[in-house]
């Protein structure tokens, strides 16, 4: 911790550079989702089995961020989050290296792990720079990094892949990490610590019951949507019968959405509370995929349905999408502040989980029955995770 906070100067350029940070990783992660079935067609696989690099990465990150976040605690947060920018961008330009899928999963992994670190360690680190009514509001904030990368990672993985191909993707992400590593390096006071976290805090997480629920709505509105969200490029290929330009766009579109969501969301979480702001979310998710699931019936009953349907699919479901991850951290922070760091990262491996497990069930899927049931299996389970959502929230208000 600091023992003064920064002036306002120096924490706004610590917001940008955090911000910028999220991106970078937040691009990373989606890029391959982007690109998905070229890696497929480019390493001789299925689609489904290239699915998997999404879920062991996923997989991974999940196991990862606990971990990160117990052996840590001595490591200057400085370092941290530049050494992580700096391994990120390593296994990036690892993976566009890669001469198959072994390989590409190794690496893909490694550069992984450090999602796993960057993300939960950023907004700790910012926590210990704002005072404590600023808190949320700051996290809330670096966070919208990850909105923006939703913008420019699914479609700038899909529009590098198809006229570069898919190595150049995973080059590109790495250039970014590069340089989010050195604006990081350049802004972040050193000197930042994390508090040590026992194994007492961890006990203490999972005997309480509200934190584990609240946990449980993450890891399953995690996997309803990336049932479909990880194969994303070959259903709207498949529903649209689009070029790849037009693909992209509709990427855009979701990301777009998911950016306002965010700034919508850190305008509001004040008055609205973490609570609500988390339903409201998970509403808007399932109205989202709600749209998606009647474009599969539209493709073979009313094609001139298929494009309304799919641009108010992406405009629901981004609002929802990022807008709940981030509501999420501040309604953990709200349960239990003294467990928050313990929390925090756990409910980032909630997040990853859910991307392995929905990357892994709809590969099963579309194996057992074909693309067009993932949107329906999203929706079941979205609406499962607004039930658990809302049984939260009652509790910890009463």
């Amino acid at each position: 911790m600091t023992p003064s906070l920064p002036d306002e100067r120096a924490l706004r350029a610590a917001i940008r550079a955090l911000t910028f940070g999220n991106f970078a990783i937040g691009t990373g992660v989606m890029v391959m989702v982007g690109m998905l079935d070229l890696i497929a067609d480019g390493l001789a696989i299925t689609v489904p089995a290239a699915g998997q690099l999404v879920a062991i990465g996923a997989l991974v990150t999940c196991l990862g961020a606990p971990l990160a976040a117990a052996f840590t605690t001595r490591i200057d947060r400085r370092r941290l989050l530049v050494g992580s920018l700096a391994l990120s961008a390593a296994g990036h330009l690892l993976s566009a290296l890669a001469p198959g899928f072994a390989v590409l999963a190794v690496v893909r992994a490694a550069a992984m792990v450090q999602a796993a670190i960057f993300t939960p360690q950023a907004a700790a680190a910012i926590g210990s720079m704002v005072p404590p009514q600023a808190r949320s509001r700051a996290v809330t904030s670096i966070f919208i990094g990850w909105s923006i990368a939703s913008v420019i990672g699914m479609p700038l993985g899909n529009l590098v892949g198809t006229h570069l191909g898919w190595r150049a993707g995973f080059g590109v992400a790495a250039l970014l990490n590069l340089a989010a590593c050195a604006w990081v390096m350049a802004t972040i006071p050193r000197g930042l610590k994390a508090p040590a976290l026992s194994l007492a805090s961890w006990l203490d997480v999972a005997r309480n019951p509200l934190l584990t629920r609240a946990l449980a709505v993450t890891l399953i509105g995690g996997a309803g949507q990336f049932v479909l969200s990880a194969y994303i490029a070959p259903a709207l290929k498949l529903a649209t019968q689009s070029t790849p330009a037009a693909v992209a766009a509709v990427m855009a579109l979701f990301g777009v959405f998911g950016v306002l969501g965010n700034l919508w969301l850190n305008r509001q979480i004040g008055r609205r509370g973490p609570h609500r702001s988390v339903d409201t979310s998970v509403v808007a998710i399932a109205i989202g995929l709600g749209f998606a699931a009647l474009l599969t019936l539209a493709t073979q009953w009313l094609p001139i349905a298929v494009w309304p349907l799919l641009v108010a699919s992406c405009v629901f479901w981004g609002l929802g999408c990022f807008a709940m991850n981030s509501a999420q951290q501040a309604r953990l922070a709200a349960i239990a502040p003294a467990l928050a760091s313990a929390s925090i990262a756990l409910n980032t491996s909630m997040i990853y989980a859910g991307q392995a497990i929905g990357a892994a069930a709809g590969g099963a899927l579309i194996t057992a029955a074909g693309i067009g049931l993932l949107p329906w299996a999203a929706l079941a389970l979205l609406l499962v995770t607004y039930g658990l959502s809302r049984r939260v929230g009652a509790r910890a208000v009463a």
